[in-house]
């Protein structure tokens, strides 16, 4: 398979360009950390952003940088950490999880619009994201948004690269708006719980003035020993210990509780954030459900009844992780039967299950019809990423 590496802007039109004079299909790269997510791509030749890759400009005191879509997310979340600072909705590193030995990059956070569990009180990439350029399936280049909040009137195209998965666009600049790290974080563990009373226990938590930045339930099969619920506190010291004791009073547990110090509790939310309950080889498909959070204990205990599987939740019982064993369909009648309301993501499977298993939510008629004239609008020919989120485009 051909390879394309360009080192600039006017390169990559020249490259986008050609591709569309021999309507060449193109599997768009940074690292090549996501590549197992989504459906498997018959294309001709591979597009490797990972050349744009400098950090332009980055000014903490205007809590805004802008670098290449192909800087890797771990050297940006250094920079960040040096000057005190975070990506807020917590951006996940699923090399673990997908089998990739490379950490993930700025255009993939983006395009594939996930966040971590903060996502409840943060928001996701969408919502922080301020500007970007590119090229498009057009072969032209463009620039959306700018480096302040508000930057636009009428169409916020940087927003709609966020869950595009590399459909629309070959990305070569970002930029992001960060925000200060607390100071401190504290978490507070309950032992024991059912999924229904994690659930309700969570809910009541998040709903009180203690500002909660994240709660999250591992069942007892995924914690190896007793069931754990996760509420986080961040802030500075004081403020931690006053709401920590708040809410034990509000929750009033009959189950055993123990406190996570910052260190503990950071490695904590990074194995909830980055999966690693089900991280490492393993013949076994991972799904990411979302559902109403009052919705997730039923789901979980529906589906259980019926498949061998683990499963873990983030935001209040929000997101179910499960881990299920390998069939035909990876399960996905059953699972999406199962949630009425929300959508269900096959995260991990072999090839082949991907390429005949409907990988993203299928969706309405509506819905899928405005996607379509996106694409169209953007890459009229589907040279980048064809069929990576569904057949056709």
């Amino acid at each position: 398979m051909a390879s394309f590496k360009p080192e600039t802007e006017a390169s990559l039109v020249d490259v986008v360009q050609a591709a569309l004079a021999d309507r060449t299909p193109l599997e768009l790269i940074g690292n090549g950390t996501k590549a197992a997510l989504g459906r498997p791509m018959q294309t001709a030749a591979t597009l490797d952003l990972s050349n744009f890759s400098a950090v332009s400009l980055y000014e903490p005191e205007e809590l805004v940088i802008t670098a290449g879509a192909g800087t890797r997310l771990d050297e940006v979340r250094k920079l960040l950490d040096d000057k005190g600072q975070e990506f807020a909705f917590e951006p996940p590193d699923l090399s673990g999880l997908l089998g990739s030995a490379h950490a993930g990059t700025l255009g993939g956070m983006l395009a594939c619009n996930l966040s971590g569990p903060r996502r409840l009180k943060a928001g996701a990439a969408r919502d922080h994201i301020l500007g970007v350029a590119g090229v498009s399936g057009r072969g032209e280049a463009f620039k959306a948004g700018g480096r302040v909040v508000k930057n636009v009137t009428g169409y916020d195209l940087a927003k709609l690269m966020a869950g595009s998965f590399g459909t629309l666009a070959a990305l070569t600049m970002v930029t992001f708006k960060t925000l200060p790290r607390a100071e401190g974080e504290e978490t507070l563990v309950i032992e024991g719980l059912s999924d229904e009373e994690a659930i309700a226990a969570m809910s009541l938590a998040m709903q009180s003035p203690c500002e909660v930045s994240a709660a999250a339930h591992l069942p007892q099969a995924v914690a190896k020993g007793v069931a754990m619920t996760l509420l986080r506190l961040e802030g500075v010291p004081p403020s931690i210990a006053y709401r920590r004791d708040k809410l034990i009073k509000m929750l009033a547990p009959s189950a055993p509780l123990h406190q996570l110090k910052a260190e503990d509790s950071r490695a904590q939310w990074i194995s909830v954030r980055d999966v690693h309950p089900f991280a490492g080889p393993s013949d076994r498909y991972v799904w990411r459900l979302s559902v109403p959070p009052a919705e997730g204990a039923r789901v979980a205990a529906s589906l259980a009844r019926q498949l061998d599987m683990r499963w873990f939740y983030d935001w209040t019982g929000g997101l179910i992780w499960l881990e299920v064993p390998p069939t035909a369909d990876a399960a996905a009648s059953l699972i999406r039967a199962a949630i009425p309301q929300g959508h269900a993501t096959l995260m991990r499977a072999d090839e082949a299950t991907r390429n005949s298993v409907p990988i993203f939510q299928p969706q309405p008629a509506a819905l899928s019809a405005l996607a379509r004239r996106v694409k169209i609008a953007f890459d009229p020919l589907g040279i980048f990423n064809p069929g990576r989120m569904q057949e056709g485009y």
